[in-house]
């Protein structure tokens, strides 16, 4: 077991690792692109989201149930792809493995579907200091330097000042609390921001850094990611 796990993870970077071939099955991939024209197809893609949050919903249900209950501080949110598959083991190997292949692909994947209102300015999801000690890397950062390059917008910055505890076995309720008071902003950011990151799960972080944005001045706060994890 241990060794078909290293086999597929090998795999895996592999097809990352082969500029001109698709990162997703080793076909020739589309000029200037990391991806072949079926594996572009059968993507996760995001269709029918909440245009608040982005999570999956029904054909032509404009807000999720949770959206229905409680607005989130932010507007709206566009993340293009689900959390799922090949996109799953992308984000894992950015992520993880700080992968400037799998990143670039991800980018480019959030480029092809775009927020309908792209803002003033584009903002990464802090990390606390200590944290980013341990990691070395940030991934929503990472991603916010690209598109910047790539659409001419700038960045701003928050700070987080709260050293939370991992969001991964939370459940809603409890990630909420526990980003309560994270983020500040120590200067009045622009108008409207744009979050940026690599996957949104219940919206919790996003929630708390626009409500930072949005006590220190901002008008409005959007999110735009890679990947958007369905939660059924």
């Amino acid at each position: 077991m241990v060794l078909k796990q290293w086999l597929q993870r090998g795999s895996h970077w592999i097809k990352q690792a082969m500029p001109g071939y698709c990162a997703f099955c080793l076909a020739p991939a589309l000029a200037g692109r990391g991806w072949c024209a079926t594996c572009l197809d059968e993507l996760p893609w995001n269709i029918h989201a909440c245009r608040q949050c982005g999570e999956p919903v029904a054909n032509e249900t404009p807000l999720c149930g949770h959206c229905l209950i409680e607005l989130p501080a932010f507007s709206a949110t566009r993340a293009g792809l689900l959390y799922q598959g090949g996109i799953k083991a992308l984000v894992h190997d950015f992520k993880f493995h700080a992968s400037p292949r799998a990143g670039t692909l991800l980018c480019n994947l959030m480029l092809l579907t775009p927020p309908t209102a792209m803002g003033d300015a584009l903002v990464s999801v802090p990390m606390h200091p200590s944290h980013a000690r341990t990691r070395g890397f940030n991934q929503s950062h990472w991603l916010a330097e690209q598109l910047s390059q790539q659409l001419g917008m700038p960045v701003v910055n928050g700070r987080r000042i709260k050293d939370s505890h991992s969001q991964r076995t939370l459940n809603r309720q409890q990630r909420a609390a526990n980003l309560a008071g994270a983020f500040v902003f120590e200067s009045p950011p622009p108008a409207h921001l744009v979050i940026v990151d690599d996957v949104v799960t219940t919206g919790a972080t996003g929630h708390a850094l626009a409500n930072a944005a949005l006590e220190a001045g901002a008008q409005r706060v959007d999110i735009w990611a890679a990947a958007r994890t369905p939660l059924g």
